[in-house]
């Protein structure tokens, strides 16, 4: 049976779960009695499978476990998931899992992706050629892909299909389209891009450009210097230089994991290189996460212009032309001697 196109689309954040395991703590059936719960220990029963709802409650999953005999008592399970944060990332979908297990132990298995059937797992920063991949790896055929691809409705007030599949791990159904299966990875952008602000612009940026800022700032910087990363980005912009960022370049090229960009890569001819084009790129160069997105909304405070990654978790800001020169021939030294892993 084909999944309701609806259904589909309330595909919920996995950490949302966990607001509704501790809201829902008065749901909690009786069945089961009490909260006794089996001992701990690598079970040898046979896998079931036990396939979570989209927008199901966090008793819905404990009674769902009860039933099929893989916990002792919904209530053990249930409790468990109210104190253990984890919950928050069990993910839709259908789920193999071993018989009589104690609620920890069905926790961790209900959190393998190696027991999610139809996994699809969207990184942070991935480009959605590389989400189409993902697709048609998890059973999609290729055609059903770029054909959904090319007929999907672009939300308005944003102009690319990029930028709107939010990292997060999805499960589908066999018999889902991929129609289907991406109006559900917008929908939970769309979430994702109201929760951090985006949506509502901020005065001297629309959502759209809010949303091409995150996506330069999820590929650009390390989670911890996104804030800053956000502000390079404003001053450039307001001071009227060009952003210069290897990522917008990356982007076009389609090459991941190449530190080093050679001048010839600067001269490309096109809108999304920002070393030759003045101004934000047309379109945002990945998908960025909700942190990337709450930064793009709120920079972190300071007059930073230049920035650039010493050595591995060594990222350095500046005002300061002649510290950053200082900074890049520290970086040189450091790449030829093989502190990146690679001399390129």
């Amino acid at each position: 049976m084909r999944l309701n196109k609806q259904a589909l689309l309330r595909v919920i954040a996995a950490f949302a779960i966990v607001t509704i395991f501790t809201g829902g703590m008065h749901q909690i059936r009786k069945t089961g009695g009490g909260a006794p719960d089996f001992p701990c220990k690598v079970s040898t029963e046979k896998d079931v499978t036990v396939s979570i709802g989209d927008g199901a409650t966090g008793s819905d999953i404990a009674q769902q476990l009860f039933e099929a005999q893989v916990v002792k008592s919904s209530a053990a399970f249930f409790r468990l998931a109210v104190a253990d944060s984890r919950s928050g990332r069990i993910a839709p979908g259908s789920h193999r899992i071993q018989l009589n297990l104690c609620a920890k132990d069905a926790l961790d298995q209900l959190l393998d992706p190696k027991r999610i059937t139809n996994l699809i797992s969207v990184i942070e920063g991935a480009w959605s050629t590389e989400i189409a991949d993902a697709m048609v790896a998890s059973g999609f055929s290729r055609g059903e892909v770029s054909k959904a691809i090319k007929s999907v409705e672009i939300p308005t007030g944003f102009k690319t299909l990029e930028g709107l599949l939010f990292p997060a791990q999805y499960s589908f159904e066999d018999e889902t389209s991929a129609q289907s299966a991406l109006s559900a990875m917008i929908n939970r952008a769309l979430l994702e891009i109201s929760n951090s602000g985006i949506a509502a612009g901020d005065g001297n940026y629309s959502p759209q450009e809010l949303l091409i800022v995150a996506s330069i700032i999820q590929a650009e910087g390390e989670p911890k210097d996104f804030g800053k990363v956000s502000q390079v980005i404003r001053n450039r912009l307001k001071i009227g230089m060009p952003l210069q960022m290897d990522s917008t370049v990356h982007y076009i090229q389609k090459l991941r994991g190449d530190i080093f960009l050679s001048t010839k890569s600067t001269l490309i001819k096109s809108d999304y290189n920002t070393y030759r084009k003045y101004g934000l790129p047309p379109g945002p160069i990945g998908n960025p996460g909700l942190a990337a997105m709450v930064a793009a909304v709120n920079p972190e405070a300071g007059d930073w212009i230049y920035f650039i990654t010493v050595a591995p978790d060594d990222t350095r800001f500046t005002a300061s032309l002649d510290q950053f020169n200082i900074w890049k021939a520290e970086y040189k030294k450091n790449l030829r001697a093989g502190v990146f892993g690679s001399a390129k």
